[in-house]
Order: C-alpha cells, then structure tokens, then sequence
C-alpha cells in the first residue's frame, strides 16, 4: 500500500519540485486483496490417502480476482469477486464438487481481525473434464484503524527545501513512522480453506 496521502492538486506520481516532497502517492484505506502463498489450489486425491499421480481426482485453482472496495461510509467496505477453474481425471457422468475457501483481513500484516469460510459449487457435466464457477468474499475494515495518525502525516508530507537537515531523510525511516503505516495497512486474504494434508502437499510439491 501506498506510505502516504499528500494535499495538494498535483496527480499521482506527479514530481512536485516546489514543494520539495518528492513523488505525490495517494494512500488508501482499502486493503490489498491476495491470496497467501500455498491456499491458490487445491488437489482432491481418491483415494484420499494416496498422494500418486494416479490418484488425483480433481485439481483446481482460484483465479481472476476483481477488487472492489467503498470508502464512503463509517467502515470500508472491501468486496472481492474471483473465478475458480477445476479440472477432473474422470470425466464419465455428471458431477458435483463443493471446495471450501477462506477470507481473512489482516491488519498490520499478522492480525487476524476477522474471517469467515464459504463454499464454491463446481458443476461438471457428463463427458466434460472442465467446470468453473464464480464466488464472492467481503469484509469491513474500520476507517479510523485504517487512517494514519495526523502527526505521523504530518511528518510524511512535512515540506523540505534543499539544505534543510533532513532534507535528505527518507521518514519511513523513522521507526515511529513506519509503525504506524504497518499498523493501519489491511489485506484481505482469499483462498481455499486446506486440510493439514492438503497443505503440505501444496508447500512440498
């Protein structure tokens, strides 16, 4: 995400040579949307404790994530729509498949504010190896704990002129600074909700 948010009516990525604060970047309270390492696919083996190539049954994977979020309210609302494509190595006669996934915000990179679990349908129809369907995941983040403090923007966006001490400083550099940036960033984290096994096999492939 983004450090800061700079006043002003320079564009993004504009060089603002008056001011003296280098690149104008706009920062927002949306949280990133990804999926963590390990959680993008999934391998469904039959029978389930064989890990062999002969054994796998459907493999499928989440893909073409669409972010939307809305900053208007008391709470960000982020809302994240993506596909999931699946494979089958049988494809005699029809077939259901429901996988399990996950979507966690994150705050400050490692705190779990909150999560919730859902389920995606795959219809494979007889004859074909191939299905795909589309789901949803969503989540509030609270603005204020997404805002940065007014004397943390402060110092960010305070103007330095050629000459000055700290001219030169980066103020991510300051502890304090980039603490709180880390804190008021969020992530919300989509993926397939894994067994232990599931997992393993994914990490160790």
């Amino acid at each position: 995400m983004a450090a800061a948010t700079l006043a002003g009516c320079s564009r993004d990525g504009d060089l603002d040579v008056a001011a003296g604060v280098g690149v104008n970047v706009t920062r927002s309270g949306c949280p990133t949307v990804a999926v963590p390492d390990g959680t993008g696919d999934i391998t469904i083996f039959n029978p389930s404790n064989s890990t062999d190539a002969d054994a796998i049954d459907v493999v499928a994977a989440i893909t073409n994530i669409r972010a939307t979020c809305n900053e208007s309210g008391d709470k960000i609302f982020s809302q994240a729509a993506f596909d999931v494509q699946a494979r089958r190595s049988d494809a005699r006669g029809s077939r259901t498949v429901t996988i399990p996934y996950f979507n966690t915000v994150v705050q400050g990179g490692s705190a779990v504010v909150a999560k919730r679990v859902g389920q995606v349908t795959l219809q494979f129809a007889d004859g074909q190896q191939r299905a795909s369907a589309q789901a949803q995941a969503a989540g509030y983040i609270d603005k204020n704990a997404a805002s940065l403090p007014a004397e943390i923007v402060q110092k960010i966006t305070k103007k330095r002129k050629p000459g000055d001490p700290d001219a030169a400083l980066d103020p991510m550099a300051d502890p304090e600074v980039r603490a709180a940036v880390v804190r008021s960033s969020f992530e919300m984290l989509i993926g397939f909700q894994l067994t232990e096994d599931q997992l393993r096999y994914n990490v160790t492939r």
